[in-house]
């Protein structure tokens, strides 16, 4: 049951974030399925306890490489899948958590919380590179073929 509910909050929180963008209305459901695909194997990747920096850096590739099959697909920009698809896996929460912290002087778990949050962003943005990269190289080795 605790998949279904993570499933569906992270599909409207994809969704919505989607249209705070102004993302094109026929792109919404493609925003929020690729959230939701992203956020559901960072949290299965969890349960199976691997590191969340680990679990963010494939479920960032993931959702990088379902926007640039919906990129191609839709003839749409990247950017419009991948944003809102990354925003389930923003530590958002760590990193109010650690100036909740620094609001209240304790500074030594501020400090650790922020440190986390600081290596979920990085890794975050080491899923997006590594899905570059493995598009070019797919684009090298299997080039297009045009009728």
């Amino acid at each position: 049951m605790m998949y279904v509910e993570q499933l569906v909050t992270s599909f409207i929180a994809s969704a919505a974030f989607g249209m705070i963008f102004n993302v094109p209305r026929k792109a919404l459901m493609q925003c929020g399925f690729a959230g939701m695909i992203g956020w559901i194997l960072y949290i299965w990747l969890q349960n199976m306890e691997v590191n969340p920096i680990t679990a963010t850096v494939v479920a960032a590739f993931l959702v990088t490489m379902i926007s640039y099959y919906f990129a191609k697909k839709y003839k749409t920009p990247i950017i419009v899948f991948s944003v809102s698809g990354i925003i389930p896996l923003v530590p958002g929460g760590l990193a109010y958590d650690a100036l909740r912290h620094v609001a209240m002087n304790e500074y030594d778990l501020a400090v650790q919380l922020g440190a986390r949050a600081f290596m979920i962003s990085g890794a975050i943005a080491l899923g997006l590179i590594l899905a570059e990269v493995t598009n070019q190289v797919i684009k090298k080795v299997a080039p297009v073929r045009r009728p």
